[in-house]
């Protein structure tokens, strides 16, 4: 069962459900969820990816942009490009809550393709999606705008409280690990 927008407004208040949320989420969520604002553009520069059975490596990354609350600043992606972007928000997610994440129809309106994944019950941290550029055209996103749409999912029964790496919103690995 999906969580409507005042049932997660209290889960807001009284457990901290999402950190940082715009004041229009606080104060006037459209859907059944909240939308998920752009903090941070990140580009691949180097290293190795590895996808083992039991030990992991991402490749290195560089930030590129940097969401300044005091100043508007934005990031252009141009046709073909893949960026990994970070959420301004932070999630606490209680174990009897899992999250999905959908693209704001603007973004592939524009040729951009977001991929995203799941945040699992426990989790603690901002999130990373990874975009391309799709299009034929360059896409500028300001840095601060609603990108994406978080649903939050009721676990019937509670879920198990999440292990791995990207506990506490870390965008890649430093080195080879071994997984959780």
């Amino acid at each position: 069962m999906i969580l409507g927008p005042k049932k997660l407004l209290q889960l807001v208040k009284t457990k901290k459900l999402v950190e940082d949320l715009d004041k229009r989420e606080l104060t006037t969520p459209e859907g059944a969820g909240f939308d998920i604002r752009l903090g941070e553009v990140h580009k691949l520069n180097g290293g190795k990816a590895f996808l083992g059975i039991s030990h992991r490596e991402t490749p290195k990354i560089k930030t590129v942009a940097k969401y300044n609350q005091n100043k508007i600043s934005s990031y252009t992606i141009k046709p073909g490009e893949f960026v990994l972007m970070s959420s301004i928000e932070t999630f606490n997610i209680p174990l009897d809550i899992t999250v999905n994440f959908k693209p704001r129809t603007t973004t592939f309106r524009s040729g951009l393709f977001l991929r995203t994944g799941n945040v699992a019950p426990g989790y603690h941290g901002k999130v990373t999606f990874a975009v391309k550029n799709e299009g034929p055209i360059p896409v500028t996103m300001e840095l601060g705008c609603r990108f994406a749409h978080a649903q939050f999912y009721q676990v019937d029964g509670g879920g198990m409280q999440y292990k791995g790496q990207w506990q506490g919103g870390r965008v890649t690995t430093k080195n080879r690990e071994k997984q959780i």
